[in-house]
């Protein structure tokens, strides 16, 4: 920005203006007119004199010009100056609204996941929506929340078992209970991963979301028709029907020492990655499941080719039903589908 003029500068050019206009006036009156007379002295005087007056208009004029040269830089330095002070207080506004929108995060964050710590199961279930909606409301968080959630569902769990007789003491009427609760607690959290990696629902969809649920304690566990990012199920035991159909996982899945006490339903599942089932039980079979195992070995069928299905007998019989996708039973059944 220029420096303002100060009024002894502007005496000072005035009079220097001044000194030369009056110069030259006298320079083109004597020198210019000597030996002149008559007509021609006063001619050539006034000629002095309209040369002195243009130089003292012109000077004006330019000292004008240069006057509101500076103004104009001056407004437009005003007026940049105000853009950038209206800029940095935007900056200022956003850098406080997300701080603020994180601190208030943060609080949420650490008061629903104080909750999962409480011994009521309806404080713990409170806690799970509140980081439901935590994450829905802000995506960047939701792959945290989903890792809080499954790290719930990975602590040790004992199912409730038979009811106590009637007859038995109250402290083990009070230890079923607790434990009944806790299940409803860890399906609610289940039914929160499903619902959120369904795509079907558009706005509440994560993509994107990756499980770890290795070592778990999964009670009717439900991914029909989800889709879901790298998938963790090594050493998980699954109580109940455990339903893959129609899944897709597009990134790795492992299953590795899986247990699938009531069988498992894999139609129409998709594996984009390596999905592996070393050593996992209840699949039907005794050979480790990976996805490198042709399906036509992991069903016993031998050479696919080489089945004769109206020969009685033969071995194409063993796999009628097996396209369902459910397998179930103990080991040493050869039901599966992949």
């Amino acid at each position: 920005m220029l420096p303002p003029i100060s009024r002894w500068k502007i005496a000072v050019g005035g009079v220097a203006v001044l000194v030369v206009i009056t110069g030259v006036v006298i320079t083109l009156w004597w020198a210019a007119t000597s030996g002149l007379t008559g007509p021609d002295l006063v001619t050539a005087r006034l000629d002095a004199l309209k040369v002195g007056l243009s130089l003292g208009v012109g000077s004006g004029g330019l000292f004008a010009l240069y006057l509101t040269w500076r103004r104009q830089r001056a407004i437009e330095a005003e007026l940049d100056n105000r853009e950038r002070t209206f800029l940095h207080q935007l900056r200022v506004a956003e850098d406080a609204n997300t701080d603020a929108t994180e601190r208030r995060v943060t609080e949420l964050y650490s008061k629903a996941v104080e909750q999962l710590g409480a011994d009521k199961a309806p404080v713990r279930l409170g806690g799970l929506y509140s980081l439901e909606r935590l994450a829905q409301n802000n995506a960047e968080h939701r792959q945290t929340v989903v890792n809080v959630l499954c790290a719930y569902l990975r602590m040790p769990y004992q199912l409730p078992g038979v009811p106590p007789s009637d007859d038995e003491d109250q402290s083990r009427h009070d230890e079923h209970r607790e434990r009944v609760q806790e299940r409803e607690v860890r399906l609610a959290a289940q039914r929160i991963l499903a619902d959120h990696v369904a795509p079907r629902d558009t706005g509440r969809f994560w993509d994107g979301t990756d499980l770890d649920l290795s070592g778990a304690t999964l009670v009717d566990f439900d991914l029909r028709a989800c889709r879901v990012g790298t998938a963790r199920f090594d050493g998980a035991t699954f109580t109940g029907p455990a339903r893959f159909d129609e899944a897709t996982f597009t990134g790795s899945a492992s299953f590795d020492r899986a247990a699938f006490t009531s069988g498992v339903g894999l139609a129409g599942v998709t594996f984009t990655g390596d999905a592996t089932f070393d050593g996992a039980t209840g699949l039907g079979g005794d050979v480790p499941m990976s996805s490198d195992v042709p399906l036509a070995e992991l069903l016993g069928l031998g050479n696919p080719y080489a089945l004769d299905p109206v020969t009685p007998g033969s071995r194409g019989a063993t796999a009628t039903g097996c396209g369902s996708g459910w397998a179930s039973g103990p080991t040493g059944s050869r039901s599966n589908s992949t």
